[in-house]
């Protein structure tokens, strides 16, 4: 049973508590209000009791998820008002990772209550990502996997405003995440979008390297370094045994896909 299926069923009882129990606890009251109590679909099927492969007691895992869900949909919203106004693109942006992640119609309706809440005035930023700091401690790679998924929020028009990107330093100040490693992550879906986007879809040069986050002048061993450190970093079984909820595994996968893309590329133009 994945930590959704524990939630609706009752077990998982808003144990988080702080503000991101109350924000989770109030989309899905809200969620039951409207029927669909008892209807919550279990997408992985997997037990409940012992531990994860490779990763955390299984309670812990399920608090884990817990927070990671709710604060990357409630600080996406947050995110998206960061310039002034939630753009179509910024929404498109954040029906696009519930998309990704393969949601059901009621997991997609938590997730936009709680990108809405987000939005709001009174959404306090600074204790949403303090308990989710606390529930996550030191893995740095969920860290990381959060901090990407809003810096593909933040690019969702096309464009890095400021002052999205002045939050995105408070959100890294706030997690104990590394600035340094924030601007390398800015460079690198600056890039995979612009391959995206690019009429070939072949990913240029240039674009490579930003994904790995090496020099174009960097050596053979610097680039396969860096392309074994990000594919263990973004290995969607260790980030799901860390504590990553399962729903998110595709968008880990992806994320992989590009990084073989990029080292690929680079591979073939050195000839290595």
């Amino acid at each position: 049973m994945s930590w959704w299926g524990t939630l609706a069923g009752g077990a998982f009882g808003f144990m988080l508590g702080g503000p991101i129990g109350a924000a989770l606890g109030a989309v899905v009251g809200r969620n039951f209000d409207r029927g669909l109590g008892g209807k919550f679909e279990q997408p992985s099927g997997r037990r409940t009791g012992g531990r994860a492969q490779g990763g955390l007691p299984r309670g812990h895992q399920f608090r884990v998820q817990a927070a990671f869900f709710t604060a990357v949909f409630s600080t996406m919203g947050h995110l998206s008002k960061a310039d002034g106004r939630v753009t179509r693109d910024e929404i498109r942006m954040a029906t696009s990772v519930m998309q990704d992640m393969e949601l059901s119609p009621q997991q997609r309706e938590a997730a936009k209550a709680l990108f809405n809440e987000g939005k709001e005035d009174e959404f306090d930023i600074h204790a949403v990502l303090t308990q989710f700091r606390r529930e996550v401690g030191r893995r740095s790679t969920l860290q990381r996997m959060f901090v990407e998924i809003l810096c593909f929020a933040a690019y969702a028009d096309g464009t890095l405003h400021p002052a999205e990107k002045r939050l995105l330093g408070l959100v890294c100040d706030e997690i104990g995440f590394s600035g340094y490693e924030l601007e390398s992550i800015l460079a690198a879906v600056s890039a995979e979008l612009h391959h995206r986007h690019d009429k070939d879809g072949r990913l240029s040069l240039d674009d490579a390297y930003a994904v790995l986050n090496v020099p174009a002048d960097a050596g053979d061993a610097e680039v396969k370094k860096a392309y074994r450190r990000l594919l263990s970093q973004h290995h969607p079984d260790k980030l799901v045994a860390k504590g990553l909820p399962e729903e998110m595994m595709k968008m880990a996968a992806q994320r992989t896909h590009e990084i073989r893309q990029a080292y690929e590329r680079i591979k073939e133009n050195r000839g290595f």
